[in-house]
């Protein structure tokens, strides 16, 4: 899924009218997983000036970031983070890891030759799944159909659940962050 696809799912699971740090970890835990990688890939391309087809053709695939994907997609390791904000009694621990834990339960049926290993420490297995949320070939364009639909649905469930205009703003901006590349791209592949 794409990340702001991550993010609405996340808050529509945990967001809660006048829950501020409880919402707040939500999108923080939806968003950790793909972190390192708008970071590295910045960093690569903006201050190492790294073209992108290399960044995303070669680095993204090199052993040192897919160890770093490995330690923030892992599954094992949210699992813990669950378990110990569970123990804990904490709103906010248990809304960043369960969204987290969210993000990773769409990543791993969406991802094919950009898979993670989701099982790290455990296992360096990597499941390659037959869809892909961006490769047409593995069906993305139903799938990336999919995901907008349900985006939007999940997106009027967070226009209902809250009031005024901030959140109302940040809810359209998710929408829009999520719907707008695969406008951009139909438009420009006609």
């Amino acid at each position: 899924m794409n990340t702001p696809a991550h993010l609405i799912l996340g808050a529509a699971a945990f967001a809660r009218p006048g829950a501020r740090a409880v919402n707040a970890a939500a999108i923080l835990g939806a968003l950790t997983p793909d972190l390192s990688l708008y970071l590295m890939a910045g960093w690569a391309m903006h201050l190492q000036g790294i073209a992108p087809r290399v960044v995303f053709g070669e680095l993204y695939y090199s052993d040192a970031w897919q160890a770093v994907f490995a330690v923030d997609n892992s599954v094992p390791l949210w699992a813990l983070l669950l378990l110990a904000g569970l123990a804990r009694k904490s709103r906010v621990a248990v809304a960043f890891a369960g969204a987290g834990l969210l993000h990773l339960a769409f990543d791993l049926p969406l991802h094919n030759e950009d898979a993670r290993r989701h099982f790290w420490p455990l296992t360096d297995w990597v499941f390659r799944s037959p869809l892909s949320y961006w490769d047409n070939d593995r069906h993305g364009n139903i799938v990336g159909s999919l995901e907008i639909a349900a985006c939007g649905a999940l997106s009027l469930v967070l226009w209902r659940r809250f009031r005024g205009a901030l959140a109302w703003a940040l809810i359209a901006l998710g929408l829009a962050l999520e719907v707008a590349p695969g406008l951009l791209w139909s438009m420009l592949l006609r």
